[in-house]
């Protein structure tokens, strides 16, 4: 009997075709080597991992409550975390869906309101992980400009007079890639434009207590709240606080949205891990504050680090942000200059980066760059920019 050649590309369905590797994971697989110090990968710092705590719990929790913890449990998530969740920010717990990481939250997002053609609304730049989970459907990327201070509300004017986005997705504290902080009168004048379109708002505030200063600024859901509007749909995650490995992370919305979300989830893994749920909820249930002023200290301590570096070895003619919290600095190269060429070179001098462009939705950024801090210690961050000074200068003697 003859058989059949199996033609794969064939048996794929139409999405298939849009789901792509990670440019960020592919390039991590370069930075891997011995002697590479690398400012790529968005990783958390692991020394701020509680390994100690974590292994005492786990066991109290398996010989304590070992049956609930290696149970089905229901799709929402384990109730006491979705209760400290709900204290936390101010809402019901009926309003919080525990999710495995914040990025199956942008999936089911996209799952939920995203067809074929359906115009969304993103920064450019913006996380390529959201960029990631949204292309999946097929949407129609439309995107405004962003910087230090977020995104330009005159360009998101514009477009929001000829286009009905299905949401705008947008990150105002410490963005990925750039690090931008959103000021509290740009919140409010971009809120205010959103309830006048009714439009959906999905905040990702993944780096909501990594700031800087003294005080965290309010965020889109919070003041959303405050204005009586049910719209925003509030994303947040324990991956830079406590562990990104646990994958816990939840999202906030108005009660239909959060039922679409969670028949979503049903399809994809019935439930986020419950022994990871139990274990997350005994890690915050005491010394939460104190932990938090920790992380915040050692990636005040990182940034100032490698500002500082960049000061000292940065040649004058290249941009770069100076964040007021989260993980990242932006670095913007003289126009005609290629970050995928200075990625080479920066590689011979055992430094890695992410180039921008795949933060675009569009296409565009190729002068860019992003820097992470959160990994390295000060002393190495210091060595890192000195060796990135290095290419630049090499690079920039080239044109």
């Amino acid at each position: 009997m003859g058989v059949k050649p199996l033609s794969w590309s064939e048996a794929f369905g139409k999405g298939a075709g849009r789901i792509q590797a990670s440019t960020i994971r592919e390039l991590l697989k370069l930075t891997q080597r011995p002697g590479v110090l690398s400012f790529a990968g968005g990783l958390p710092a692991p020394e701020l991992f509680p390994k100690e705590e974590a292994a005492q719990k786990t066991a109290a929790i398996l010989r304590e409550k070992g049956e609930v913890a290696l149970q089905y449990g229901p799709t929402e998530g384990y109730f006491p975390l979705r209760a400290f969740v709900a204290a936390w920010l101010g809402v019901a717990p009926e309003e919080v869906l525990i999710t495995t990481g914040s990025q199956q939250a942008l999936d089911l997002v996209g799952k939920v309101f995203l067809d074929e053609g359906s115009p969304v609304l993103l920064e450019a730049p913006s996380y390529l992980g959201a960029i990631q989970a949204f292309r999946l459907h097929g949407p129609r990327f439309l995107t405004v400009p962003t910087g230090e201070e977020g995104p330009d509300l005159d360009a998101l004017e514009e477009v929001l007079k000829r286009e009905r986005p299905r949401f705008l997705y947008l990150i105002p504290s410490f963005q990925n890639p750039t690090g931008g902080l959103m000021p509290l009168p740009a919140r409010k004048r971009l809120l205010e434009r959103v309830m006048e379109r009714g439009l959906v708002v999905v905040e990702d505030d993944a780096y909501r207590e990594l700031y800087f200063g003294e005080a965290r600024l309010p965020s889109l859901f919070e003041l959303a709240r405050e204005a009586g509007y049910p719209g925003v749909i509030y994303l947040g995650s324990f991956s830079k606080v406590l562990s990104p490995g646990l994958r816990v992370a939840f999202a906030v919305a108005h009660p239909e949205a959060l039922q679409k979300l969670v028949q979503a989830k049903q399809g994809a893994d019935l439930h986020t891990p419950m022994l990871n749920q139990m274990l997350v909820h005994e890690l915050l249930k005491e010394g939460f504050s104190e932990r938090l002023e920790r992380v915040r200290r050692v990636y005040r301590e990182k940034a100032q680090a490698m500002l500082e570096a960049l000061d000292r070895e940065v040649p004058k003619e290249v941009r770069y942000t100076r964040p007021k919290g989260g993980m990242f600095v932006w670095m913007e190269l003289p126009k005609g200059l290629s970050a995928e060429g200075l990625f080479q070179k920066a590689l011979e001098e055992n430094v890695a980066f992410v180039p921008g462009g795949p933060f675009f939705a569009n296409g565009g950024g190729e002068n860019t760059l992003r820097l992470s801090y959160a990994t390295l210690d000060p002393e190495r961050i210091m060595e890192g920019v000195r060796r990135l000074g290095r290419a630049l200068k090499g690079l920039l003697a080239l044109v």
